[in-house]
């Protein structure tokens, strides 16, 4: 017990050092202070400079909402999980690696359509070539196009009537903020169609080993026990990531 205090008291005690080491170095170097001050604007020049950041900032909070909403994730993310569920396995692989995996498929897939919103869109604005107006206007064509080639044409007509606007003579003349709402819903369809798909084998297996147990008299015994390891030696004799990813990744990439 006395030795347990004496430990206690030396590190209380070095405790106190280092707080004092470290009070003496930031009273010599002391923290730079950080100052934001609002001025009247002078011109109204400056009036429309500062709604242009706070219009930058408030794109700069909903990008990741953008990005997700706008392209492939949607789909590998909710299949993925689908995957997870089916298998059995309730945490592996995690949250983080599903997301991660995702969002890397998400980049190869839309690699093309960014390349092509690189070139006819923002190396021209930055060269000045093109105004704000028409920046937007040409990076929005790419992203259009690739969320009208896999929107049904049933969810796309849900929202322009929804939205009371003049009937369009084709897709193109369609405005993207009705696509974008037809585009998530389309790959939540998408999603959940291939999602049971993929239960379906795993489910196979979960009846079998139950209607075996019941047999066998085992009813105390958790079904799931027994099938994991068949439904894992299955998914792995199959090669399932390489079945899976290719099979999702073909559903954008042509080949």
């Amino acid at each position: 017990m006395g030795n347990v205090l004496k430990d206690v008291a030396k590190k209380i005690s070095l405790f106190f050092v280092l707080t004092g080491l470290a009070s003496t170095v930031f009273a010599q170097s002391p923290i730079p202070g950080i100052q934001i001050s609002v001025d009247p604007a002078s011109s109204p020049n400056q009036v429309a400079t500062t709604l242009q950041v706070v219009f930058l900032l408030t794109v700069l909070t909903l990008a990741p909402a953008i990005l997700i909403m706008t392209t492939s994730f949607t789909r590998f993310v909710i299949v993925l999980s689908f995957l997870r569920q089916a298998i059995g396995t309730q945490a592996i692989p995690s949250n983080q690696i599903i997301v991660g995996l995702s969002m890397f498929l998400t980049l190869f897939v839309m690699m093309p359509i960014w390349k092509e919103v690189n070139q006819v869109a923002l190396e021209p604005y930055l060269d000045n070539r093109l105004s704000q107006q028409a920046f937007l206007d040409q990076a929005s064509v790419p992203v259009k196009r690739f969320m009208q080639r896999y929107t049904r044409e049933k969810d796309l007509a849900l929202f322009v009537r929804i939205s009371k606007i003049p009937s369009p003579k084709n897709i193109s003349d369609v405005p993207i903020w009705v696509v974008i709402p037809a585009f998530i819903i389309s790959e939540l369809k998408t999603a959940f169609q291939i999602g049971f798909m993929l239960y379906v084998p795993f489910l196979v297996i979960d009846m079998v080993v139950s209607a075996i147990l019941m047999a066998m008299g085992m009813m105390m015994l958790p079904p799931i026990m027994i099938s994991l390891p068949f439904k894992l030696m299955l998914f792995v004799l199959v090669d399932g990531w390489h079945l899976i990813i290719g099979s999702l990744v073909k559903t954008f990439v042509d080949f």
